[in-house]
């Protein structure tokens, strides 16, 4: 008898959630079916009927162009070895992540914009600023911006590098540096400035390194294997980068390198 009372239970409770979940669904279903308002959208470029082809496909350059403006400052200018430099000060100096990434980006987005200060002169008072006035045409903007541009990387790359790529591209020996395009400057420059921004690092790591060194051999003597020397080391380290004013020191040979 208690066996068959439990089950007549058992059956009514699974009634009862059944019928509780088919009221919901039937309450649900008409709030469901209610369509939802939506705006009306209506985008629309140049006047019916034209001939819109010119103008989209320049607007569409100028969306990509934008897109691309982040690689272009950073291959294009002395972004590249800023970067790199202040990574390999970080890696260094063995904080981890002090300064943060953001830090070190923002200070490197500003130290170009100050290099690149006279450059970007040139380029908005010979190409920009004209092009704005209607006074030259899209073909002459971009080849009298790229003038100063091409002056500043011609500049910091090394002939080597220029001579690979030359080399690599199947083109006769240039004359002059107005015969190297500008996809055979581009990635010279950017492999130059990754030379350049190694050897500064690799200088960097030298007298830190020295510090590892001898705390290591300091632990090691007196019996503390166990003990991390970097945990040992980074406060000497911290010491000596402020004693000396590491981050004058540091900004100073950067400045100094483009010069």
């Amino acid at each position: 008898m208690q066996t068959k009372n439990e089950l007549n239970k058992t059956r009514i409770a699974v009634l009862l959630i059944l019928l509780t979940l088919m009221l919901t669904v039937a309450v649900s279903l008409p709030a469901a079916a209610e369509p939802l308002p939506l705006p009306n959208v209506n985008l629309q470029i140049g006047s019916p009927g034209a001939q819109n082809g010119p103008g989209v496909l320049q607007l569409i350059i100028t969306l990509t162009l934008l897109t691309l403006a982040p690689a272009l400052l950073i291959t294009m200018t002395s972004f590249t070895r800023i970067v790199v430099v202040l990574s390999f000060l970080r890696s260094s100096l063995a904080t981890q992540q002090m300064p943060p990434n953001q830090v070190l980006i923002g200070l490197a987005l500003f130290l170009t914009f100050f290099i690149m200060a006279p450059t970007l002169g040139e380029v908005n008072t010979n190409a920009l600023q004209p092009y704005l006035r209607g006074e030259i045409t899209t073909d002459t903007a971009f080849t009298e911006g790229m003038k100063p541009l091409r002056t500043f990387m011609f500049k910091q790359t090394h002939e080597k590098d220029l001579a690979l790529f030359v080399r690599l591209a199947n083109m006769e020996r240039p004359r002059n540096f107005d015969d190297i395009p500008n996809y055979v400057l581009i990635p010279s420059f950017i492999i130059s400035e990754l030379k350049t921004a190694f050897q500064i690092g690799f200088i960097l790591f030298i007298p830190f390194l020295i510090i590892d060194m001898v705390v290591a051999s300091a632990l090691m003597s007196m019996g503390m294997m166990m003990l991390p020397p970097m945990s040992i080391s980074l406060p000497f380290k911290i010491l000596l980068f402020v004693l000396v004013d590491g981050w004058n020191l540091v900004i100073q040979s950067l400045m100094l390198s483009f010069k």
